[in-house]
């Protein structure tokens, strides 16, 4: 098992600050080529972006109106190496383009899907179709009939938990020498002659500190990159600008994933199915202050519903059951929110740091193997990439259809006490770096898409996690708090006092 002293044994190649999906990518990337890596993260694995995504893996028919053909070109090649070797996460979705009211503007998205599909040269789904008002109302009865004149259909992908894409990208890095540890705060950096020689870093649990060596440093830190920065430059960085995107989950409404354009701004959002219910997003708004604190507000919610209601007008009379939000990191630039590139950039911002600015989820793992070549480039490393030929760890063959894929079989002999719960917490805890009771129900599995946010399954889970970890009372009461604080954050209300053990 690794452990906080572990960073300890340096240096190691290479020091990858942020356990979101970009830096797991890169640390399983390096570790793949035998690279000596740390990764750290200050909260949990995907707990940032990855876990506020749209929870999609597409090329974005929104980026071809922003002219970035390259963008879309290489997240759709990514989207084609996603369902090739995560085949448990990534699952093809159909998704339909309401023709509603139509005008000059909409038939552009005809256009729109023939460059799609030529883009997609390589696709192994099927190429996109035009439906009639009936075959588009027989699979979503409840969009509007007003002003309907059919639906354009495209396929593209979906990643129900990314936060589970994102570990299992971790648990492969682990797997092959990588020394990983979430909940790891950096305080301050050392510096020689202007060049990077170590992090000091505090474990958030135990408060234990240690200093971290490396021969290079990543900082893959997302919307807190210019805080990083800030702190290791020793001078004020303003190099991205990160915006707020939000989420709610209601009751069932859709069968396909609807590609809507918001009445209010134009905007495109999704009306999508995820795990039994209905998803809808995103909003785009500027977001300077700390994004730890992002949550979804009253304003962002109604935006979502007066831009869904013209085409399902029964949005209002359906229960929400949660929210969820998460901040972009954009490299900086002017105009609207939305107007703004989904480029990423890869630079040594200071001397013995390479920096990953930008970047989306669906491309993370060609980010990742770009910031790894000019890594690699660095410290003489000619091994290539093996990360688009080699499956995740549940990515094998397997009979099971869930969430854990081909690694099911490691569930099984973990089965005791508390049913399939008291598995997943054994194996959270002793495979997946588990240390909190919101680590496991809100980012290690489904529980926290049920309409309660995984309410009902806390009682056992914490009885398992419990148990597993030997907490005592007053620490299971601690973890109730913080999972009720995180379920707050998304609008659930949880029982006050922690279940009797």
């Amino acid at each position: 098992m690794i452990t906080f002293a572990d960073l300890a044994n340096g240096p190691f190649d290479v020091a990858i600050i942020g356990g979101g999906i970009i830096g797991a990518g890169i640390a399983r990337d390096l570790s793949l080529r035998g690279v000596k890596v740390a990764l750290m993260d200050k909260g949990d694995f995907g707990g940032g972006a990855t876990s506020g995504s749209t929870r999609l893996i597409h090329g974005g028919l929104r980026y071809l109106q922003m002219l970035d053909f390259s963008l879309v070109r290489m997240d759709l090649r990514e989207r084609e190496i996603l369902l090739r070797i995560a085949p448990h996460l990534v699952k093809p979705l159909e998704f339909r383009i309401p023709f509603v009211n139509q005008s000059a503007w909409f038939r552009a998205k005809r256009v729109g899907l023939l460059l799609y599909d030529a883009l997609s040269y390589d696709r192994s789904l099927p190429g996109h179709r035009f439906l009639g008002n009936d075959e588009t109302l027989a699979a979503e009865p409840a969009l509007t009939r007003d002003g309907l004149n059919g639906a354009g259909s495209y396929f593209d992908a979906q990643v129900s938990m990314p936060e589970r894409l994102c570990l299992e990208n971790v648990l492969d890095a682990a797997r092959h020498g990588a020394v990983v540890r979430n909940y790891c705060e950096v305080l301050s950096a050392e510096k020689e002659n202007g060049r990077l020689q170590s992090l000091l870093v505090r474990d958030s649990d135990t408060g234990g500190q240690t200093a971290v060596r490396a021969k290079l440093f990543v900082n893959a830190t997302g919307a807190w990159f210019d805080r990083v920065q800030s702190m290791v430059s020793g001078t004020s960085s303003r190099r991205l600008r990160t915006t707020k995107g939000i989420h709610l989950t209601c009751a069932p409404m859709v069968n396909k994933a609807n590609v809507l354009f918001s009445p209010i701004d134009g905007r495109l959002f999704f009306v999508i199915p995820l795990l039994g219910k209905t998803w809808i997003g995103t909003t785009d708004t500027d977001y300077p202050d700390d994004p730890t604190g992002v949550r979804a507000e009253s304003e962002d919610i109604e935006y979502l519903l007066r831009s869904v209601e013209p085409f399902f007008p029964s949005v209002r009379a359906l229960p929400i059951y949660s929210t969820n939000a998460g901040v972009r990191a954009l490299v900086r630039q002017e105009g609207s929110e939305s107007s703004v590139s989904r480029l990423h950039k890869i630079e040594e911002t200071q001397p013995g740091m390479f920096s990953v600015l930008g970047g989306k989820i669906t491309g993370y793992r060609a980010i990742a193997e770009e910031a790894a070549d000019a890594v690699c480039s660095r410290l003489g490393v000619n091994a290539p990439s093996q990360t688009a030929l080699v499956s995740l760890p549940g990515g094998g063959p397997s009979r099971e259809p869930s969430l854990y894929g081909s690694r099911e079989e490691e569930l099984t002999l973990l089965t005791g006490p508390f049913g399939r719960i008291g598995a997943q917490a054994r194996l959270a805890v002793r495979q997946e770096f588990c240390r909190h009771l919101d680590d496991f129900l809100l980012r290690r599995t489904e529980h926290a898409f049920a309409a309660d946010l995984g309410a009902a399954s806390a009682p056992d889970a914490l009885a398992a996690l419990a148990e597993e970890l030997a907490w005592t009372a007053s620490r299971r009461d601690e973890e109730w708090r913080r999972y009720r604080a995180a379920a707050e954050r998304a609008g659930v209300s949880v029982t006050e006092s922690a279940p009797a053990p």
